[in-house]
Order: C-alpha cells, then structure tokens, then sequence
C-alpha cells in the first residue's frame, strides 16, 4: 500500500524526522530532539504538530444540521456558528463508538448556509462519509496544530488573527492570500490552535511558526500528551465493542434528543450498567505499560490496559485501564508486562491537570 503524505511532507525530512506509517499516512512520530524533549516544550512553550491526517468532511447547506444532529450523539444545538463540538458517532447495533470527531461550524453571515468541517480521525474518513455524506476535503489543506501554555502567545507575532481565536472557537483567518479555518482546539491537555490551511500556503505558515520560535514536534510527543490528559484514543480507548459510557464519556451523549444513531442501544447500556469503566493507572518506575496488560487486584484478573507510558510529567509509568466497576480509585493493583509485575493504583484522571 502507498502511504498518504502531508503537504508537510518536504519540510519534516529537511528536519531529519522520523516517519512512520499512521492510519494510512507516512507521519513524523519525532524529531532530533526526541519525543521527551517535545513534550516538554508542549508543557513549557509551544509545539507545532502536524496533523494533516486527520480527515476533514465538508457538510454544507439545506439540512445540514438536521444531518448531524439527527446521526451524532452530542447536540448541536448547545452551540452555535463559530463554535466546535466534541462528539461521537454510534454503532447502531450496540451502541460502540465508531469514531470521535470534532465538529467545527463555520462562523455564518445572517442569511447564509451552515457549513461544518466535521474532523474524524485517520482511518475512519470514509466511515463518516457514508454516515453523513458530505465532501472529503481532506487533500485541500494541512492541518497544524499549535500547542501549550504560550501558543497564542507566539502565533501572535506571525498570525494574530489566528491567535485571537479563542477556547472551541472557529474563525475565518487570512494568511496572506490563502483563507484558512482556524479553531482553539486541540489533543494535548494544553491550550492552543488548530488551523486549517490551503495546501499551496502550508509551508510557508509552518515555517513562519518555526521561525518565530515554536517547536516542531511529532505524533509521538501527541501521544504521551493527551495520555497525561486522560484524553482517549480511537482504537485503545474508543471503538468496535467500546462504548460511550464504558469510556467515562456519557457526556457526550444528549440522551435527551429524540434521535441519534445507536441512541436505543446507548439508552439500554445505561439502564442495565456498564461492564467495565475507564480508570487511570499510576505505575511504579520508570517503565511503561503497554496496551493489552493484564491489571490484577486482590489476586485476580480485573481488567486490561488500553493506553499505557512513561510520563515525562510525572517521570513515572502511567496508564489507561478497562476494569471491573467495582474498582476505585485507590486500589492498590499491579500490571502484568511480558511476565513481570509492576505494581501501581488506580488513580483519578487527568494525571496531569492544568
């Protein structure tokens, strides 16, 4: 199979980055400096990452609206034009989290048509597609994520426009000549902005934030950060036979619309009572967990790691766990990794909080 590549794509290997294959796409997963050192500059200053992969659906026009909110769980009409919206999108069957997006409605002129950029992740493009039609617009722009505590504050000095973009705020911003989408969202646990720009202008935005002093980081540094966030990830923590609730993430169900699809399934979950629940792991040591460890308690077998690290933060291993509901924040457990026990607890999320 030929991987997809970034517009970005010329720019990461004159930085000498690491590339591997993610959903399909040939990504930076770090730089010379090493994904520790990136996540730290996330935590202090601010990072660019490139996250181009992710897919972006163009939904527009008579009904558009009706179209998401009839089909996603979370309810659009909490929000408004020029505002985003995490959300999830349903197994009608048994109610397992498809795929989570982020919904960013374009700012709209009294009159005009709703537009959305509805923004799933790598693989699930044309699962989305088929569930809300629309335009894959994925190949149009780059997408790069601006992330940490002075983010707005150097994207200031190169685009403060885009910089003026608040928290789950979408904006219409001009980079020279190209219209970009710039929204104040992002995967990182640290405040920041994700823009949108057309592909013939991507270079020249990104070396602009370089320039001015942002660090480039890579897929991997995006990973460690969102682990120390609680955030969850398609495929360890949402997806086929997880659902919404198993995840921690009821709140992203307006369980009061009257349609979405799963929305039966979802209901008769939350009457009968999860299974298992999504708990913080904190470890022992250096040494990390890896997703598909078995957690013990008490002697026995209670659940499965799905996400696991070292955290730079906190300098200790740390991860996310499906485990037996019973279990509290507390408990004393221990970590089966390729045949030696590391001990730990459960522990409340986020592990690091802002």
């Amino acid at each position: 199979m030929t991987l997809r590549r970034s517009p970005l794509d010329a720019r990461h290997r004159a930085l000498d980055a690491q590339r591997v294959d993610f959903g399909g796409w040939e990504m930076p997963i770090a730089y010379p400096s090493g994904t520790i050192a990136e996540h730290m500059a996330c935590r202090t200053s601010a990072t660019a990452f490139d996250v181009s992969h992710l897919g972006s659906i163009r939904v527009e026009g008579d009904g558009a609206f009706e179209r998401l909110q009839s089909t996603l769980t979370n309810d659009l009409g909490k929000v408004a034009p020029g505002q985003a919206q995490y959300t999830h999108l349903l197994d009608a069957d048994d109610a397992s989290v498809l795929d989570d997006i982020i919904v960013w409605w374009h700012p709209r002129a009294d009159g005009a048509p709703d537009v959305f950029d509805v923004m799933p992740n790598a693989s699930n493009t044309d699962r989305v597609v088929a569930a809300l039609g629309g335009v894959d617009t994925t190949d149009t722009r780059a997408v790069i994520a601006v992330q940490g505590p002075q983010a707005r504050e150097i994207t200031e000095t190169v685009f403060p426009e885009a910089a003026g973009v608040g928290r789950f705020r979408v904006a219409h911003c001009s980079w020279g000549s190209a219209s970009c989408v710039v929204a104040g969202t992002g995967y990182t646990g640290e405040p920041g902005l994700e823009i949108a720009v057309p592909v013939d202008a991507a270079g020249s935005l990104w070396d602009a934030l370089l320039d001015a002093g942002i660090t480039p980081a890579g897929l991997g540094a995006r990973d460690t950060l969102r682990l120390e966030a609680g955030l969850p990830l398609h495929g360890h923590e949402l997806g086929p036979g997880i659902t919404s609730l198993q995840a921690g993430l009821g709140w992203v169900v307006a369980w009061d619309k009257p349609e979405f699809t799963g929305r039966e399934a979802a209901l008769a979950e939350r009457e009968r009572g999860v299974t298992r629940r999504l708990v913080g792991l904190a470890t022992e040591g250096r040494r990390p967990t890896r997703s598909g460890c078995t957690v013990r308690a008490r002697g026995e077998d209670v659940g499965e790691v799905s996400s696991g690290n070292f955290s730079p933060v906190l300098a200790h291993g740390i991860a996310m766990a499906f485990v037996s509901p019973a279990l509290e924040v507390g408990q004393a457990v221990s970590v089966d990794v390729r045949g030696k026990e590391l001990s730990g607890s459960i522990v409340e999320m986020p592990f690091v909080s802002h």
